[in-house]
Order: C-alpha cells, then structure tokens, then sequence
C-alpha cells in the first residue's frame, strides 16, 4: 500500500489495519467458491465506480479522470473473468497480474477525484476500502501462484 492511501487524514498503518480488519477468511473455501466470490466483489466494485463517475462533474477534470477510472475499472473486472479461464499457470499468473494493475490504477483514480475535491473522502471511504481490500487479497493469490 502506498503514502496515497491516506485520503481521509488516516495513517498509513490506520489504512493497513482497517484493510487487514476487514480481509475475508477464504481458507474454507475451494479455489472456485474464492474465484467465485472475488468475481463478484470485483464486478460490484466496477459497477460502484461507474455510479461514482455518473455523478461527478460535467468538467474537463470529472470527464478525463472518470473515463480513466470506467476504463482501469471495467478493465480489472474483464481482466479477473480472463483469470478464471486461464489455461496454464502462467497464464493465470500474467492476468492476475494484470487485474492487480488495473485495480491499483482504479484506486489511483478515485483517490485523486479526492485529492482534486471532486468528490468528498469519506463518499468514497466505503468503495476506497473495498478496492484495497481486493487489492490486497488479489496480491497475495498472485504471490501464492508464483511460489
């Protein structure tokens, strides 16, 4: 996690145990009943960040940096379902890395329509949280994948 996750006047290590708090246990579940539930938090999170972008204003800024986030969003959401049909480890390991980035790249976005005062901090605490929650469990899958 980076020094840009402090939005909401947090520390780092507030963020950090707010985000490690919050982690479900997927240690009862098969590897499909996880893929299953992430496909579908990921999938919300997108459809959250194009309600976020619905809103913000019709200005140069809320246009520019909404498309970016419908793209980074939407992109992490595709991206997690090509995951699913990977047909060999690296495969699966080169997609989970690109659904990593593009979810980083969307949590960028959001936290700069803060930083720019298009949307207020704690609006978007909620889906911010969220977003660094996958963030952080998609990391250690594709950490798992690679060892």
């Amino acid at each position: 996690m980076s020094e840009r996750a402090t939005l909401a006047g947090e520390s780092l290590s507030e963020v950090e145990d707010l985000v490690e708090e919050a982690l479900a246990d997927y240690s009862a579940h098969s590897k499909s009943q996880f893929l299953d539930d992430i496909e579908r938090r990921i999938r919300g999170f997108m459809v959250r960040c194009v309600r976020v972008c619905r809103t913000l204003p019709d200005s140069y800024e809320g246009r520019h940096f909404g498309q970016q986030l419908l793209r980074s969003s939407s992109s992490s959401a595709a991206n997690f379902r090509a995951v699913r049909r990977g047909r060999s480890q690296k495969e699966y390991f080169a997609k989970l890395s690109l659904v990593v980035e593009e979810l980083d790249e969307s949590l960028f976005w959001l936290e700069t329509l803060v930083e720019l005062d298009l949307l207020a901090a704690q609006r978007l605490a909620e889906l911010l949280d969220e977003g660094y929650q996958l963030l952080k469990i998609l990391s250690k899958s594709r950490k798992t994948v690679s060892d």
